[in-house]
């Protein structure tokens, strides 16, 4: 770095060439001050900022879209935060995804187990019947929303789901018993949107939909028909189907039974 003396003295004798310039000058250096010195505008640094179950709003946020993210509904946060303009979150706003009780209980004590007696297994069938759902280890079982190929699959950074081709007006499927937690255009990107929120902290969520035939708080059931497939905020007719555990995309071919 170059000494700053010589810069200083040749500011000074221009300086005393013209007091005009000087004041100007030394007037600016103390508004430059007070600007640094004062503090950044936004919110104040929450308690509940980075402890689990709260989440900090970034830019280009929404509450559909941290619903999807954190495996909730849009409703529910609006709930549990009192917000009453679902697009008046603040970037730098901490807000609750987890349910109050969930977010604040204890850690759950061990389970004590009595020992079971054994006995003999019984011999298995030799021809096990065809699945008509995913094995359900996982806590979620699943049936194909729509017949077509995957023509995209999952990737976790590129693509959070699969895609599945169709024709316009193809009927779409709930994979599994659940509650709409959103039925419309709300997240820029994936058209007409239909989420379900389902047990053990699972979402299923079914983009670029034609039309939407369920509401939002309804219960649907497994198999039933929610949209129709199309196009909309896509180049093509296809289904975007994704699968989200707490709020993490997972591969949907994990949950589907063998075609």
């Amino acid at each position: 770095m170059e000494p700053l003396q010589p810069q200083w003295d040749e500011a000074m004798n221009e300086s005393v060439k013209s007091p005009r310039q000087l004041w100007r000058a030394v007037a600016w250096c103390c508004v430059g001050a007070a600007v640094l010195a004062a503090p950044v505008a936004g919110f104040k640094r929450s308690p509940n900022q980075d402890q689990p179950g709260f989440y900090t709003v970034r830019p280009g946020d929404t509450l559909y879209r941290i619903g999807l993210e954190t495996g909730q509904g849009w409703r529910d946060l609006q709930l549990w935060n009192a917000i009453n303009d679902p697009n008046s979150i603040e970037v730098g706003q901490v807000i609750r995804v987890a349910p109050p009780s969930a977010a604040s209980a204890p850690a759950a004590s061990p389970v004590v187990t009595e020992p079971v007696a054994s006995r003999p297994l019984e011999p298995a069938p030799s021809t096990p019947p065809a699945a008509t759902t995913a094995p359900v280890a996982s806590g979620f079982s699943a049936v194909w929303p729509a017949n077509g190929p995957i023509t995209i699959p999952f990737d976790e950074t590129k693509n959070k789901g699969i895609s599945i081709a169709g024709k316009a007006g193809d009927p779409v499927l709930a994979a599994a018993d659940g509650r709409v937690v959103v039925s419309g255009a709300v997240i820029r990107g994936l058209g007409n949107l239909v989420v379900l929120q389902h047990p053990n902290g699972f979402l299923t969520a079914y983009a670029h939909n034609q039309s939407l035939l369920v509401k939002e708080d309804q219960t649907v059931r497994q198999g039933q028909r929610i949209a129709t497939m199309g196009s909309s905020d896509s180049d093509t007719v296809r289904l975007h189907f994704e699968v989200r555990r707490q709020g993490k995309p997972v591969d949907p071919v994990a949950f589907l039974p063998k075609r």
